[in-house]
């Protein structure tokens, strides 16, 4: 049975990439019905985009997305930094599907900013592995940490994530989600919104920042590449949604009305697109 949410917000799924779990994430969508989605940024990795490597499961959440917005949904395509391409077509609207680079939401008496976050990087070159999360590097990183958590599934022993060991002990990376974190709460805050939620360096994220002019609270989605996780807004409140807590409540039944979507029409609009 699906729930009903008013609000789900999802950012970096990397679709195109080896490191994308889209089986997870079209389980996720199977089992909701939003009333508004947004997607901030990163959805389909155009940096890395391979006509060679597109594979069923990831046009699967493609048409699930737009089944979305064919519907009840309204669906927001925010753009980041790894589809910026889509950049250029700005405030283009197709139905209850809106592209743009940012959004406003009003939740009753308060406002939420929401964007990707890619803005706060001045460079490329300062914090690279973090800038081309879904690039070659980090997809050969997460393709080889993919068959070490097979190999200590398969004996009994805890799943590992090298990046997240990384994210948490390398002092510059530390210190970038520190300040991105930071620089986002205090522009939220000298610009009178009361939430600010972004995307980009792949931390799931509900915390209160207080600063200097004032509070707010800081959200980010996550990612669907090693967190699994998405926002979710119901009843005046934010939660964090982590699909390994809870896959075990999800349906494995995928929709008639996807089966049916021609695949290969599919893949020419995404190529087209791009």
């Amino acid at each position: 049975m699906k729930r009903d949410v008013e609000i789900v917000i999802i950012s970096d799924v990397h679709l195109g990439t080896y490191g994308c779990k889209a089986k997870e994430l079209l389980r996720y969508l199977n089992s909701i019905r939003p009333k508004t989605l947004i997607l901030n940024g990163d959805i389909i990795d155009i940096w890395q985009f391979k006509k060679s490597y597109f594979p069923k499961s990831h046009l699967k959440v493609v048409k699930k997305l737009i089944s979305f917005a064919t519907k009840e949904s309204e669906v927001f395509y925010i753009t980041g930094n790894h589809d910026e391409a889509f950049r250029n077509f700005t405030d283009f609207e197709l139905g209850k599907l809106k592209l743009c680079n940012k959004h406003v939401l009003k939740l009753g008496d308060k406002k939420a900013w929401i964007f990707h976050g890619d803005v706060f990087d001045a460079s490329v070159q300062h914090s690279k592995w973090i800038a081309k999360l879904g690039g070659q590097g980090y997809d050969l990183l997460i393709a080889i940490n993919n068959l070490v958590n097979w190999f200590l599934e398969k004996i009994g022993r805890e799943k590992y994530s090298f990046s997240k060991k990384i994210k948490n002990n390398v002092k510059k990376a530390v210190k970038y989600i520190g300040d991105f974190e930071l620089t986002a709460s205090e522009l939220a805050i000298e610009n009178n919104f009361d939430y600010v939620i972004c995307g980009h360096i792949h931390q799931p994220q509900i915390r209160e920042v207080i600063g200097k002019k004032g509070k707010c609270i800081y959200l980010n989605s996550g990612d669907w590449v090693e967190n699994l996780s998405a926002l979710e807004y119901q009843n005046g409140e934010w939660k964090l949604f982590v699909y390994e807590d809870e896959k075990h409540t999800l349906t494995d039944d995928e929709p008639e009305e996807l089966k049916e979507m021609n695949s290969e029409e599919l893949m020419k609009i995404v190529t087209q697109m791009i």
